[in-house]
Protein backbone atom coordinates (compact mmCIF):
# COMPACT_ATOMS: atom_id res chain seq x y z
CA UNK A 1 0.00 0.00 0.00
CA UNK A 2 1.29 3.52 -0.63
CA UNK A 3 0.42 6.14 0.94
CA UNK A 4 1.02 10.23 0.38
CA UNK A 5 2.41 12.22 2.36
CA UNK A 6 0.36 15.28 4.40
CA UNK A 7 0.21 18.19 2.22
CA UNK A 8 3.01 20.84 4.04
CA UNK A 9 1.13 23.46 5.59
CA UNK A 10 1.37 27.07 3.73
CA UNK A 11 4.54 29.01 4.35
CA UNK A 12 4.36 32.96 3.96
CA UNK A 13 7.11 35.42 4.28
CA UNK A 14 5.53 38.94 5.76
CA UNK A 15 7.03 42.22 7.12
CA UNK A 16 6.86 43.50 10.37
CA UNK A 17 5.06 46.81 8.90
CA UNK A 18 1.43 44.54 7.97
CA UNK A 19 0.82 43.84 11.60
CA UNK A 20 -0.83 46.27 14.02
CA UNK A 21 0.42 46.97 17.97
CA UNK A 22 -1.88 45.57 20.50
CA UNK A 23 -2.22 45.68 24.15
CA UNK A 24 -3.35 42.42 25.18
CA UNK A 25 -5.34 41.98 28.44
CA UNK A 26 -3.28 42.27 31.81
CA UNK A 27 -0.94 44.60 29.49
CA UNK A 28 -0.96 48.01 31.14
CA UNK A 29 0.69 51.65 30.42
CA UNK A 30 2.09 51.10 26.88
CA UNK A 31 2.66 47.20 26.75
CA UNK A 32 2.38 46.65 22.94
CA UNK A 33 3.01 43.31 20.83
CA UNK A 34 2.62 42.58 17.09
CA UNK A 35 1.15 38.90 17.06
CA UNK A 36 3.37 37.89 14.10
CA UNK A 37 2.08 34.16 14.06
CA UNK A 38 -0.35 32.17 16.14
CA UNK A 39 -3.09 29.87 15.34
CA UNK A 40 -5.69 32.88 14.54
CA UNK A 41 -3.79 34.83 12.41
CA UNK A 42 -1.60 31.97 10.42
CA UNK A 43 -2.74 29.50 7.89
CA UNK A 44 -0.85 25.95 9.44
CA UNK A 45 -0.35 27.40 13.07
CA UNK A 46 -0.84 24.90 15.75
CA UNK A 47 0.86 25.42 18.66
CA UNK A 48 3.38 28.11 17.69
CA UNK A 49 3.24 32.27 18.63
CA UNK A 50 5.34 34.08 17.59
CA UNK A 51 5.63 37.95 18.47
CA UNK A 52 7.65 40.79 19.10
CA UNK A 53 6.73 43.46 21.96
CA UNK A 54 7.69 46.64 23.25
CA UNK A 55 6.80 48.38 26.52
CA UNK A 56 7.16 51.83 27.33
CA UNK A 57 9.24 53.15 30.62
CA UNK A 58 6.51 52.05 33.42
CA UNK A 59 4.51 49.96 31.18
CA UNK A 60 4.03 45.96 32.27
CA UNK A 61 2.12 43.18 32.47
CA UNK A 62 0.85 41.99 35.83
CA UNK A 63 1.69 38.78 37.10
CA UNK A 64 0.55 35.22 35.83
CA UNK A 65 0.76 31.98 34.62
CA UNK A 66 0.24 29.85 31.50
CA UNK A 67 -0.91 26.27 32.99
CA UNK A 68 -0.17 24.49 29.30
CA UNK A 69 2.57 26.68 27.64
CA UNK A 70 6.07 27.58 27.60
CA UNK A 71 7.85 30.55 26.55
CA UNK A 72 11.12 31.85 25.37
CA UNK A 73 11.53 35.72 25.97
CA UNK A 74 14.56 37.41 24.16
CA UNK A 75 15.64 40.67 24.84
CA UNK A 76 16.70 43.07 21.96
CA UNK A 77 16.59 46.62 23.53
CA UNK A 78 16.02 48.45 27.03
CA UNK A 79 16.01 47.02 30.42
CA UNK A 80 13.29 46.28 32.91
CA UNK A 81 12.49 43.54 35.20
CA UNK A 82 11.71 40.11 34.84
CA UNK A 83 9.75 38.67 37.77
CA UNK A 84 9.83 34.48 37.75
CA UNK A 85 8.04 32.85 40.61
CA UNK A 86 10.04 34.45 43.71
CA UNK A 87 13.09 35.92 42.07
CA UNK A 88 13.40 39.15 39.99
CA UNK A 89 16.15 39.47 37.50
CA UNK A 90 17.12 42.79 35.73
CA UNK A 91 17.26 42.09 32.14
CA UNK A 92 18.97 43.58 29.14
CA UNK A 93 19.71 43.52 25.35
CA UNK A 94 21.34 39.36 24.56
CA UNK A 95 19.89 38.14 27.11
CA UNK A 96 16.52 35.42 27.32
CA UNK A 97 14.42 33.66 29.80
CA UNK A 98 12.89 30.03 29.58
CA UNK A 99 9.19 30.20 31.09
CA UNK A 100 8.53 26.55 32.02
CA UNK A 101 3.79 26.06 31.92
CA UNK A 102 2.94 27.18 35.53
CA UNK A 103 5.63 29.20 36.54
CA UNK A 104 4.33 32.71 37.23
CA UNK A 105 6.11 35.38 35.68
CA UNK A 106 5.46 39.21 35.31
CA UNK A 107 7.79 42.11 33.58
CA UNK A 108 8.25 45.74 34.01
CA UNK A 109 10.04 48.17 31.98
CA UNK A 110 12.10 50.25 34.69
CA UNK A 111 14.53 51.71 32.33
CA UNK A 112 14.60 54.96 30.45
CA UNK A 113 13.53 53.98 26.85
CA UNK A 114 11.65 51.44 25.08
CA UNK A 115 11.90 47.48 25.95
CA UNK A 116 12.07 45.77 23.17
CA UNK A 117 11.75 41.93 23.22
CA UNK A 118 11.04 38.64 20.96
CA UNK A 119 8.58 36.41 22.51
CA UNK A 120 7.90 32.52 21.35
CA UNK A 121 5.50 30.77 22.91
CA UNK A 122 4.17 26.72 22.23
CA UNK A 123 1.52 24.51 23.43
CA UNK A 124 2.85 21.73 25.50
CA UNK A 125 -0.31 19.89 25.15
CA UNK A 126 -3.39 20.87 22.78
CA UNK A 127 -5.80 22.52 24.31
Amino acid sequence: MITTPPTPAPTSVRELAEFLWEQSPGHFDGALSKILVSAATTPGAQFLDFRVSTYAPKAYVHTHVHPNKEQIYFFLEGEGVLELGAEKKVVRPNQFAFIPPHLPHGLHNTGNGQLVFIVITTLTERG
